[in-house]
């Protein structure tokens, strides 16, 4: 009997330590996991701020703002960061104090003026980002070619909502349909939604030419809402921008509420990482 019993409780004090020690690395593992979704909260993407969204805010509160929030990344309002090189490496550095990284700036009207077409892309190359959003004029189109090709930069078509002329999906596919790969949209979910187009099959169209996104939400073409509760088809946009391996700055736009945005910019951004889950 005896040596039976020490083989009994030594399969029981073994069988026991193996169950503690794979709780150990299942808790180790839980924790790795729960640490990666902590430090990439927003997963493959520069989540970011089209800066208008705190356009009540002058430019160094808009960045501790922005700071607060978690954000890394500004498409800069024009009024926050002034096309002007003179001011560009202060504005630059006072951005990158506050952990904010300008990754687009607009929107900007461009001309067929080629000299101020290559000023401000001379701002945008000191100024450190990957595109404008803009809103060129139908001439404009072969200066701009000029100009992306030369300074790397890209140019992405705001469409502004009904009457516009870029509203449509179809008249924005049409402008840069024989232009240089780096013109293409900058998606406005929101104001595509006001155009009764959807902002996921717009992401489908311009793949490969998508140099900006404004992440915002409608609610039946006509009411600025929450992200969330409108009609965007959040987690099928991120996938699909996922899948496209889409690189530059994820923009929230929240133009509601100017005076005290920042609880609704909280709520979502929540959407964002939930749908990101």
């Amino acid at each position: 009997m005896q040596p039976d019993l020490v083989q009994n409780v030594s399969r029981r004090d073994w069988l026991r330590t193996t169950a503690q020690a794979g709780l150990i690395v299942s808790l180790g593992r839980s924790l790795c996991v729960a640490n990666a979704a902590d430090d990439k909260p927003y997963g493959p993407f520069k989540m970011g701020i089209q800066s208008y969204s705190l356009r009540n805010f002058k430019l160094l509160e808009a960045l501790e703002k922005t700071k607060a929030l978690g954000l890394g990344y500004w498409e800069s309002f024009p009024a926050h960061i002034p096309a002007d090189l003179a001011q560009v490496a202060a504005n630059r550095k006072l951005a990158a104090d506050h952990g904010v990284t300008v990754g687009g700036f607009g929107v900007v009207h461009f001309t067929k003026d080629h000299d101020a077409n290559r000023k401000m892309f001379d701002f945008g190359k000191a100024l450190g980002i990957a595109y404008f959003s803009a809103d060129p004029d139908a001439d404009a189109f072969d200066s701009l070619d000029k100009c992306v090709d030369e300074y790397k930069i890209g140019v992405g078509i705001h469409n502004h909502g009904p009457g516009h002329k870029y509203g449509p999906i179809s008249t924005i596919a049409a402008a840069i349909k024989d232009h240089h790969k780096l013109i293409g949209c900058c998606v406005d979910t929101g104001h595509f939604l006001r155009s009764k187009e959807d902002p996921v099959e717009a992401a489908k169209v311009f793949k490969g030419r998508i140099h900006g996104v404004h992440l915002k939400d409608v609610k039946n073409a006509t009411e600025f809402v929450i992200l969330g509760q409108g009609d965007l088809k959040l987690k099928e946009l991120l996938k699909e921008l996922a899948a496209q391996n889409y690189s530059e700055t994820l923009a929230l736009e929240y133009e509601e509420n100017p005076e005290n945005p920042i609880a609704d910019i909280e709520a979502c951004l929540q959407a964002v990482r939930k749908a990101l889950a």
